[in-house]
């Protein structure tokens, strides 16, 4: 079930794993299997990858950080497929992104030697790519009457969906809060008129889904698989200049 309408949907360049998730959804329908318990195996793939690069095994890592960016789509799907809508484990998906993320960074500066500074700065280029992507398509579902399980503004703790406890629900959104907010303050103020703008075009959207974490992901697999490793870093802080040209034609060109 994609989440907009079919007029307003485009090619998702950072969701190639999509048909593998809807499969590994489908196998998984008539189990057991929660999708939190998914959001759990991309979270050992993920930390199997770093182990992978740490011991520079970098064909093994990309085909961890693959997985990783396939079981992330699966748990969305098997929640779609089960009807089971969850705040916890939106927050949970989230909250574990952005710490295997770090980690990521972290194990690329190590095994390259680099300076700290520029680890963390590519970090931080990375997030807020993934918060400029994930603001416009939040704002697209909601204008077009899509999936509007995310918000545009998280700044109060959601009222906890069937089957969730709301004092979980709380401390979830505490965390992702806490992880999130700089991010979200940060894109909000560079293109706090986003949301009044008329629904972003195709094009538009495929081009900034190359800041999709999937996109992201399969950048990092492909430089490692060419021993690239040491370009990484460089590469994610050159790549954060486009922020500013993805607001600037919003606020041009869309607006």
């Amino acid at each position: 079930m994609s989440k907009l309408p079919e007029a307003y949907q485009f090619l998702d360049l950072s969701d190639y794993g999509r048909p593998s998730a809807r499969w590994i959804a489908n196998a998984l329908k008539d189990t057991s299997v929660t999708p939190v318990q998914v959001t759990s195996w991309f979270i050992v793939s993920g930390a199997l990858a770093i182990v992978c690069i740490l011991l520079q095994f970098y064909v093994a890592a990309a085909f961890f950080l693959i997985l990783k960016s396939i079981l992330d789509a699966a748990d969305g799907e098997l929640s779609r497929i089960k009807n089971t809508p969850s705040y916890i484990g939106r927050y949970y998906d989230s909250i574990a992104d952005i710490i295997l993320n770090f980690l990521f960074f972290l194990a690329f500066w190590h095994i390259t030697d680099g300076k700290i500074g520029y680890m963390l700065l590519a970090f931080i280029g990375l997030q807020l790519q993934g918060t400029l992507y994930n603001y416009y398509y939040v704002i697209l579902r909601n204008t077009v009457n899509g999936d509007q399980t995310s918000r545009i503004f998280e700044d109060v703790a959601p009222i906890a969906m069937e089957g969730e406890k709301q004092s979980t629900v709380n401390l979830f959104y505490k965390i992702y809060d806490l992880l999130y907010i700089s991010f979200d303050k940060t894109i909000y103020h560079l293109d706090r008129n986003a949301m009044n703008s008329k629904p972003f075009p195709r094009w538009f959207m495929t081009m900034l889904s190359t800041f999709g974490l999937g996109f992201q992901l399969l950048i990092m697999s492909i430089m490692l698989s060419f021993n690239l490793e040491a370009y990484i870093i460089p590469f994610f802080i050159a790549f954060s200049c486009l922020i500013l040209v993805f607001v600037a034609i919003r606020r041009t060109v869309l607006n």
